[in-house]
């Protein structure tokens, strides 16, 4: 009708064309907002609560560096307790000599930031893709507080995004960046758990198989001590933020005669019960893992979002059961949990939603009450259970619609997440 703009010529939003922001404008500014307030805290221009997170960067990272610098692995440091990839992450502030080493790694793990947002945003031009990622990433990272910039593990989030979304057309290179990001930290290893039967899996772990070994061999022939930490890992015990501990934390407010100390670079509760505790935490990531291998081999309904539903799944299930839950740890959920719902169909949105909240209230546990926690006081002890507890209900409902989309004869009843369409099943 004359005067009036035609139907077709709106938006779905019903904004005229004039009106759109460019793609990826908003996300990008929101990005921005939330990534200034990271930097100013991690700056002590703000302050959240008065624990000092940045001590790993600029003390304990610090020291690793000057420590790397010299030609070896920190063989002395019981601390160290990384794969040896690890130390291009903290040798990386060497890349920008003119800043202080502290401010260089929080512009590189910026960048990081960044590019895994970018990634997101590029993706979701293609069909079957949608932006819903990347607001994903633009809300949950910042969830987290300071912390996710004082620790490397935005660096090997942003590695793992990367090999999840370049698979979905180029299987090698989803192999290779997995066994890259191994070599950084060992979990992106779970990215190649959900990779199509047939030609794309031998592709992929045969792409990873060859790239993990090549590079193994390359750290361990650069610098002496490359895979000593694994002995220290071995002998961590149970961590007060884990699982396990909360066990702990009620038994001391009945009369348990045990103590939290630092112990491998981290506060654990050592005493009478504490070996039992964290056997039986290796015991359930064991279960988790007989789950895992159980779900691949009846797995036949594979669609282009498996994969990482799939990692999303696998990362949570080892993160829960783990002797250890750091609250940087969240930071792979929320990457991985941001791929899941960059796909359409791709589900996993109440996991992604728990896991969203569970970062909301890690901040809450660390650093603002940590003191709390340490102390087993009644709010840190509640804090903790509710935060493990969104962890534990998003593992398990992952679980079960991984299982349920991708397992024949299990699909009756699956009750569809508004939104979500059906993706095309890979062939």
């Amino acid at each position: 009708m004359t005067g009036q703009t035609s139907r077709g010529a709106l938006l779905p939003h019903g904004l005229p064309p004039h009106a759109r922001l460019p793609y990826g404008l908003l996300p990008f500014t929101a990005w921005g907002l939330t990534r200034a307030a990271l930097l100013l805290w991690v700056s002590g221009v703000l302050t959240l609560g008065t624990l000092d997170v940045t001590v790993d960067v600029s003390v304990i990272y610090r020291g690793w560096y000057e420590t790397l610098l010299s030609g070896t692995y920190p063989l002395d440091d019981v601390t160290w307790q990384y794969p040896p990839g690890a130390a291009l992450a903290i040798l990386s502030p060497a890349l920008l000599p003119f800043l202080a080493y502290a401010s260089a790694f929080y512009v590189l793990v910026l960048l990081c930031d960044a590019l895994v947002l970018g990634l997101l945003l590029y993706a979701g031009r293609r069909p079957g893709i949608r932006a819903a990622g990347a607001w994903v990433w633009v809300v949950g990272v910042p969830l987290l507080g300071p912390t996710v910039y004082a620790r490397y593990d935005l660096m090997v989030t942003a590695v793992a995004v990367a090999a999840l979304l370049a698979g979905v057309r180029h299987p090698k290179a989803l192999g290779a960046l997995a066994a890259f990001g191994a070599l950084l930290k060992v979990w992106p290893a779970l990215v190649l758990v959900g990779v199509e039967r047939g030609r794309r899996t031998r592709a992929a772990w045969s792409a990873a198989a060859l790239t993990g070994a090549g590079l193994a061999v390359g750290f361990a022939l650069w610098m002496p001590g490359a895979f000593a930490f694994l002995a220290f890992q071995r002998d961590r015990g149970t961590e007060i933020e884990s699982l396990g501990a909360l066990y702990f934390h009620l038994a001391r407010h009945m009369g348990w005669e045990g103590r939290v100390e630092l112990h491998y670079g981290s506060m654990e509760f050592l005493g009478p019960g504490v070996e039992l505790v964290s056997a039986l935490a290796l015991g359930l990531a064991a279960l988790a893992l007989g789950w895992l291998l159980v779900w691949r081999l009846r797995a036949r309904a594979f669609a282009a979002h498996t994969p990482a539903q799939a990692a999303f799944t696998a990362v949570l299930l080892f993160t829960t059961t783990s002797r250890v839950i750091s609250p940087q740890y969240v930071v792979w959920l929320v990457g991985l949990a941001a791929v899941c719902l960059a796909f359409r169909g791709g589900g996993m949105v109440r996991p992604a939603v728990l896991v969203l909240v569970a970062a909301g209230v890690t901040v809450l546990e660390f650093p603002v009450y940590f003191a709390e926690v340490v102390a087993s006081e009644a709010w840190g002890v509640a804090l903790l259970f509710v935060r493990n507890g969104l962890l534990v209900a998003a593992s398990l409902i992952a679980a079960r619609r991984l299982w349920r989309e991708t397992v024949p004869g299990a699909a009756a009843g699956v009750s569809a997440v508004p939104g979500d369409q059906p993706s095309r099943v890979l062939r």
